[in-house]
């Protein structure tokens, strides 16, 4: 497993200059952009051009853009996403509120599309070119062409509206009442996942039929092993590798997702943390938030890697 521990650490090891880049990035597009935090932070009581100016000087605005970026680079390094100049609150405890509610999301998210997809995926297969396997293509193809936020207002207004089944929005403590928190998040995670589930059902219909078509199979069921144990033991843990691949890109689109889908269900997350940070014009809230999702996207992104390398036989079987 050498070939496997040496590609585990060079994608580990590319992590760090991928984070650099993308906290420079962040850096850049927040100071080039139009906010401005000393006339957030002056909102609504006309503030003079010396009130602004001495705000600028005291937190650092008029330093040189390098000197910026590495005070940006030193404070991040010791867990400091900087001050709301709004609610002069530190970052990280807003983020710290509003993370975990997204993180289930996308995770309940990710979840359901995951066993959607197998259960989904794997019948088609087993059914090529039948009836059962149509339907599900054609599913799927709607599936894809359907964006979350359209299926989210869809399910506010029949599940929610018109037959009362789900609230329509808020969100419950699992801690408090699992059976509230189960009822808040099943549609905006049903929302999130049924276009990545569409998508990948179709990947892992096209993995499987491939796989079915190989020599083993055909040698493993002529030896009398049932169907069901070829597949579930073989089949699907090799057909496994191609999908695993797409879901590490999917996550990102259920992260981006989320924040659209914490907006339409009042969900206090990340997204509506982002949303009123914008609307508010408070930079240090919206760098925070921007620079969370890319860690976390990048954290996934690694996990799924690891998993790839753990499934794909070729590099099980490497010295």
């Amino acid at each position: 497993m050498i070939v496997v521990a040496r590609m585990l650490l060079r994608r580990v090891l590319l992590l760090i200059p991928l984070m650099l880049g993308i906290v420079l990035f962040v850096f850049l597009v927040m100071r080039f952009s139009d906010m401005d935090p000393a006339s957030a932070y002056f909102q609504g009581a006309n503030p003079t051009e010396e009130q602004l100016h001495r705000f600028r000087e005291e937190n650092g605005l008029l330093d040189p853009l390098p000197v910026r970026y590495l005070d940006f680079v030193g404070d991040l390094l010791t867990g400091d996403l900087g001050i709301s100049v709004l609610t002069r609150a530190p970052v990280i405890d807003q983020v710290s509120t509003a993370l975990p509610l997204t993180l289930q999301l996308t995770f309940l998210g990710l979840g359901i599309a995951v066993v959607l997809s197998l259960v989904l995926g794997v019948t088609a297969a087993i059914h090529r070119d039948r009836a059962l396997d149509q339907l599900i293509r054609v599913v799927s193809l709607t599936g894809v062409a359907a964006p979350s936020f359209w299926l989210a207002l869809l399910m506010i207004q029949y599940f929610g509206v018109e037959w009362g089944w789900f609230p329509t929005g808020g969100y419950t403590n699992p801690a408090d009442s699992f059976t509230g928190w189960l009822e808040t998040m099943t549609l905006p995670a049903l929302a999130l996942s049924l276009p990545v589930a569409a998508q990948l059902t179709r990947i892992v219909r096209t993995a499987v039929v491939e796989e079915l078509d190989r020599d083993y199979v055909r040698t493993a069921i002529g030896g009398g092993l049932p169907p069901v144990v070829v597949v579930g033991r073989n089949v699907l843990r090799n057909a496994l590798i191609n999908p695993l691949t797409v879901l590490g890109l999917r996550v990102g689109y259920l992260l981006g997702g989320a924040v659209v889908i914490e907006t339409i269900f009042s969900l206090p997350g990340m997204g509506k943390l982002m949303i009123d940070a914008v609307r508010n014009g408070d930079p240090a809230v919206v760098q925070g938030v921007v620079l969370t999702t890319a860690a976390g996207f990048v954290v996934v992104n690694l996990v799924i890697d690891i998993l790839y390398l753990l499934v794909n036989p070729r590099l099980r079987s490497a010295t």
